[in-house]
């Protein structure tokens, strides 16, 4: 009971957003008579939501650093206005379109992140010029009109679905996929105990060890399993396991994840112990750049359109999506999983209250108390630990 209640403290906030999340998706589950977790509203918060967890991947690296990105919504808009004038106006083929617009992205991320790391203008007066200057830029190329439709294959990145076999109504290739991450969990976690055994480090006992890969196991087949009753698993679901697995993977395994979190932790002290503290600042904002591309593009292929107005408030809920998962204002703490969970918490709040009937100042409202209740909690946790 010990080893349970220390392991809840250490991972006090990224456990209470997980029961967040479970006790909001039930809450609205009830008030919705059910709509909220049929398998046509599961892909649709899928869906809906995909382009700010791409920003809140990005957006959690940046707040590790210390900083902050205000123009991640506008770098969107941008990305996607080009975007279509290539294909749509020049006729250039998808692919070669969106990787100059990645490069575009990158090549932004380098502008503000050279202001940032090497000129040492707060990051904050860098971005929200960038938000400005982005969305001015935005209004420009598109002349104040939205251009559209995209290609086919392009709007397959946000509405295509994987290829599926179908029986008896059921999606075999998605019900296998589901099948085959649990195998591939469960080996992980069995291997990661392993080493960490065999290094003396302290792990949980082997009852609570089985309780947490039953029920990642029950829960990842059921979620398999709703999507493979209605279309399958959605081309841009591969694309968030994918980003998801590698940053997590580069922010816990590699030296440069911790040099990000060295640095968020204490800048000097991180420059004293060889840590290039500008170098790694300018590359998170070069990959923020870079991210907040390919939130332009899911989102213009969605919509099947560059407007003037994509990507108006991403950047705010991107923000808050990593604020409510766990990150730290003051830098130095924060995961990708819990910036996920933190933006399905928001994503499942906007889609619960539409379906209620509640209206946008209420929506906006409830937001907003959500935010400020889950970064009072964070404050209250580290004062209580310092204590």
């Amino acid at each position: 009971m010990e080893t349970v209640t220390k392991l809840f403290k250490n991972n006090i906030r990224q456990y209470g957003m997980i029961i967040a999340l479970v006790v909001i998706m039930l809450l609205f589950e009830v008030l919705t008579s059910g709509l909220l977790l049929k398998p046509i509203n599961i892909t649709n918060l899928i869906l809906q939501n995909s382009y700010i967890l791409v920003l809140a991947i990005g957006m959690v690296l940046v707040i590790i650093t210390g900083h902050i990105d205000l123009s991640v919504g506008s770098i969107a808009a941008f990305v996607g206005a080009v975007a279509a004038i290539m294909m749509v106006d020049w006729q250039l083929p998808a692919w070669l379109a969106v990787i100059a617009s990645l490069l575009v992205g990158a090549l932004i991320g380098a502008w503000q992140g050279f202001w940032i790391a090497y000129v040492r203008i707060p990051a904050f007066i860098v971005t929200l010029a960038g938000m400005l200057l982005f969305r001015g830029l935005t209004m420009i190329v598109l002349e104040g009109q939205s251009i559209s439709p995209f290609p086919a294959g392009f709007q397959k990145i946000s509405s295509g679905f994987l290829p599926d076999v179908q029986f008896s109504g059921m999606g075999l290739v998605s019900i296998i996929v589901g099948l085959a991450l649990t195998i591939w969990y469960i080996v992980n976690e069995m291997r990661e105990r392993a080493s960490q055994r065999k290094y003396g480090f302290e792990v949980v006992s082997q009852g609570l060890f089985l309780l947490k890969l039953i029920v990642v196991a029950v829960v990842t087949n059921l979620f398999t399993f709703v999507l493979a009753s209605y279309a399958g698993i959605p081309n841009i679901l591969v694309l968030l396991f994918v980003l998801i697995v590698v940053y997590s993977f580069v922010m816990n395994r590699t030296v440069m994840g911790r040099h990000v979190y060295a640095l968020g932790g204490n800048e000097k002290a991180a420059g004293l112990s060889g840590v290039k503290t500008k170098k790694v600042t300018f590359w998170v904002f070069v990959n923020m750049g870079t991210l907040a591309a390919v939130s332009g593009l899911i989102f213009a292929a969605r919509l099947n359109a560059a407007t003037p107005r994509a990507g108006t408030n991403f950047e705010l809920d991107a923000i808050a999506a990593c604020f409510i998962g766990g990150a730290s204002a003051s830098g130095g703490i924060g995961t990708v999983f819990g910036a996920i969970i933190g933006g399905l918490v928001m994503g499942v709040l906007n889609n619960g209250m539409s379906l209620i009937g509640l209206g946008i100042d209420w929506q906006q409202g409830i937001k907003g108390l959500v935010l400020l209740l889950a970064v009072a909690f964070d404050i209250y946790n580290k004062n209580k630990r310092a204590a």
